[in-house]
C-alpha cells in the first residue's frame, strides 16, 4: 500500500478548498457541499470534508500537522511574512530548530501548517 490521501476534517469545505488553493496555489479537482480536493502533487491528494458529515463520526484524541518542506531558510521566512500580511494565523514565528529552520501557521480549523528547510544532515 501507498498512501494517497490525506484527510481533514473541517466545518466549511469550500473555505478550507479556497484556503488551500490560495496558499498552495492549486485548485480543488473536486467540490460538493460536504467535501473538497486537492491535489498536493501527482499521486497525492488533500481531501477536506465538512465534520459533520463523516462516517463513522470522528472524534479526534490527537493533533495533525502537514509539512511543507522549502529551498532556503530565506524562504520560510518569506512564506512566514506573505502568509501573515494575508490573514493566516502564524502560531510559531521562524525560528532555528533541531531539524531546521521552520514556522508553524493554522488553517481555519486551527490545523497546524509546518513550513521547514530541513538542516543539513552529517
Amino acid at each position: 500500500m501507498t498512501p494517497d490521501l490525506m484527510l481533514l476534517y473541517v466545518n466549511d469545505p469550500a473555505a478550507s478548498a479556497r484556503f488551500y488553493g490560495d496558499l498552495l496555489e492549486r485548485q480543488p479537482i473536486e467540490s460538493s457541499p460536504g467535501f473538497a480536493m486537492l491535489e498536493l502533487k501527482p499521486g497525492m491528494m488533500l481531501g477536506l470534508w465538512r465534520k459533520d458529515k463523516v462516517a463513522p463520526a470522528a472524534n479526534q484524541p490527537g493533533g495533525f500537522e502537514m509539512g511543507l518542506p522549502v529551498e532556503s531558510d530565506a524562504e520560510v521566512d518569506r512564506l512566514a511574512n506573505n502568509w501573515a500580511a494575508r490573514g493566516v494565523t502564524i502560531a510559531q514565528q521562524p525560528e532555528d530548530m533541531d531539524f531546521g529552520r521552520t514556522f508553524t501557521a493554522l488553517d481555519p480549523d486551527g490545523h497546524r501548517l509546518r513550513v521547514y528547510q530541513p538542516a543539513l544532515r552529517q
